[in-house]
């Protein structure tokens, strides 16, 4: 449920956001009557989204054996590589998303009023909603729990939450009762999302090696199930969020700590880099 809950708080605050910059935008430009517009396409993104997680999610548990191993690691590696992208592109690129935004209203109002402002909502929050029900699947199938069941009311639980906690957030914002260094959040979240897709990368790494894509090497460089069995609640857990695996294969031991190690290095070299920059360019 917490990563379901990081990732559904990250990607709705965005959304958030997004919309409440559009909508001080038209407001600006005194165009609130486009606002309708705005909360169709943000309804009809959402929709989609769902659709999109429901979609992911049957499609994976229609597999078996060896297919469903193959489906699940290319889950797991698309999944890591997009959440990878997506931490870069907003610690280095989110202090232009407002400008970007409240130039391309400008441009909807005075070219094709409502169905402009729609679509505008409509790809910005789309973008947000298809990713986070990428990830969803990916943490769905990571949580390998043996009840269905149980691990879609822990994913959705996560979801609603982490949305809800986003919505709060955003509103807050927009209404200006409370501040929220969100240079800082981003950096914080973007360590824990690191964390979790070197879980992704490793539980990739676990799929292939049993569908036999990628050769273990040693199947087992240690095995500490006795300590935290990685079937128990705890264990599930560390799974689900940090890609725990009690006896892993050298290859998924490479992968989690080289991913790791090559990120955290260019995501803090990145940071500091935009932070000195920032400090340079003050009065």
């Amino acid at each position: 449920m917490l990563p379901t809950y990081l990732l559904s708080l990250r990607e709705g605050l965005e959304a958030a956001l997004i919309i409440g910059i559009v909508l001080g935008a038209l407001q600006k430009i005194r165009r609130t009557d486009l606002s309708p517009a705005l909360w169709l396409g943000t309804l009809s993104a959402i929709v989609v989204s769902m659709l999109a997680a429901i979609l992911l999610t049957m499609l994976g548990l229609s597999f078996e054996g060896r297919a469903e191993q193959i489906y699940e690691g290319i889950t797991m590696f698309l999944a890591a590589s997009i959440l990878t992208w997506m931490i870069f592109w907003m610690n280095t690129q989110a202090k232009n998303i407002k400008g970007e935004l409240e130039e391309g209203v400008n441009k909807a109002a005075a070219s094709t009023g409502r169905r402009a402002i729609f679509w505008l909502a409509f790809v910005a929050v789309v973008r947000e909603g298809v990713e986070l029900a990428l990830f969803l699947t990916a943490a769905f199938f990571a949580g390998n729990y043996s009840n269905i069941v149980a691990s879609a009311i822990l994913t959705l639980t996560g979801v609603v939450l982490g949305l809800g906690t986003a919505i709060l957030l955003g509103w807050s914002l927009l209404a200006a009762t409370a501040r929220l260094n969100l240079k800082r959040f981003f950096q914080v979240t973007g360590y824990l999302l690191i964390l979790f897709a070197a879980g992704l990368v490793a539980h990739g790494i676990h799929e292939f090696n049993e569908a036999g894509w990628i050769p273990s090497v040693i199947e087992h460089v240690w095995d500490v199930n006795v300590i935290i069995d990685e079937t128990s609640v705890l264990g599930e857990l560390l799974k689900t969020l940090f890609g725990y695996n009690g006896n892993p294969s050298l290859t998924e031991v490479i992968g989690y700590f080289s991913y790791l190690a090559s990120v955290i290095f260019l995501f803090t070299r990145n940071t500091v880099k935009r932070d000195i920059r920032a400090a340079q360019t003050q009065p």
